[in-house]
């Protein structure tokens, strides 16, 4: 053969074979990008779900917090007009009347009203629904805390109160900016992080085969965050099932407290009207004295039945010889699991629960 023809024939085949190596170089190349549309579509989609359910979370963690700051802030009142009420009937009768309630428990109970009461005077705006959700993850475990300074956040008054329970809600003080601590953010604690799926992001070059493979390492960088999602979503519906169960028993409780509450307010009426009416105010004092001791101490029981399971931590803190442990903040740490997500501590709540429904049933 010519030498020329060869040489043609050579450059024919050179032709050929580089056409047929960029038609593959471009299958590759379309394989890759449709690999990496249907992972992205698969991620988005997943994503939506996911936030939707962190925001019901979030939600719901502001609802029961909001209902553990008014029941905190309605013990309170309570307290202020029993106390006024037995200084006004030890006044007139011969005997002194006392409410037969342990001191501790009474100390738990105003411990927790202050707190609550400071709260609820310093969370407003924007951030309110973030404080009230941290509220209810911290609220019980922060009013039997203490401050940084190791000063029990009870004792302390006025702003020194209100930055303590601010900074024990993981959010700092009003002055710094802080608004509490976000409920999908203490709950979660690892962030769910988008795989790179940008072609950019995934080193797309003019090597199809390096392109596919690219793309086939980010399709499962996208099935396992997915498959993380999935259980954080699992994670996060468990804890919206214990918040409103915890609203719901805490709402029922409540009620009854306030049937008390509204008696007491009656009696204090009644008291203050007593010349008005032309009555006795020894004779009237002395057949009231009796039942208003059994009326505030069942209020007191009531309460102390609700402070209870309010300071039932929703999630497992982290402890070490027995003690919880804290960060450099004063805030307790959450226990972990093994994706980075809070530990829910559902034994001890589904206990508490029971038992607070069963002790209320008596009143």
């Amino acid at each position: 053969m010519p030498l020329p023809l060869i040489l043609g024939a050579v450059a024919l085949g050179t032709a050929v074979f580089g056409a047929k190596k960029g038609y593959d170089g471009y299958q590759k190349h379309s394989e890759a990008d449709d690999i990496v549309k249907a992972a992205q579509g698969r991620y988005d989609g997943e994503k939506l779900e996911f936030d939707k359910v962190e925001n019901k979370t979030t939600t719901a963690l502001d609802i029961l917090g909001r209902k553990e700051l008014e029941i905190g802030e309605s013990i309170g009142e309570f307290q202020t007009l029993a106390q006024k009420l037995i200084e006004k009937l030890n006044k007139s009768l011969d005997k002194k009347l006392e409410i037969n309630i342990p001191k501790n428990q009474q100390q738990k109970i105003e411990n927790y009203s202050y707190t609550a009461t400071g709260v609820i005077g310093s969370i407003v705006g924007a951030g309110a629904a973030a404080a009230a959700a941290g509220f209810a993850v911290y609220g019980g475990v922060m009013a039997l805390g203490s401050a940084s300074t190791g000063t029990a956040i009870s004792s302390l008054a006025g702003a020194a109160a209100t930055r303590a329970a601010l900074a024990a809600l993981g959010g700092g003080s009003l002055a710094t900016g802080g608004m509490g601590i976000a409920g999908g953010t203490v709950i979660l604690g690892a962030t769910i992080v988008a795989p790179v799926l940008a072609i950019a992001g995934w080193a797309y070059d003019n090597h199809g085969e390096k392109s596919l493979k690219n793309a086939k390492e980010a399709d499962e960088n996208v099935t396992t965050a997915i498959e993380k999602m999935n259980r954080a979503i699992e994670h996060l519906n468990e804890t919206i099932e214990y918040a409103r169960k915890i609203k719901h028993v805490l709402t029922s409780i409540h009620g009854q407290f306030y049937q008390y509450f509204n008696n007491l307010e009656k009696i204090d009426s009644f008291l203050n009207d007593i010349k008005s009416r032309g009555l006795n105010t020894n004779d009237e004092i002395a057949k009231l004295g009796e039942d208003t001791v059994q009326i505030i101490g069942n209020g007191y029981a009531l309460a102390s039945i609700l402070v209870d399971l309010i300071s039932t931590p929703i999630f497992k803190f982290k402890k070490l010889n027995g003690d919880i442990v804290k960060n450099e903040d004063d805030v307790p740490e959450l226990e972990r699991d093994g994706d980075g997500f809070s530990v829910l501590n559902g034994d001890e709540l589904k206990f508490n629960l029971e038992q607070a429904t069963s002790k209320a049933d008596k009143f």
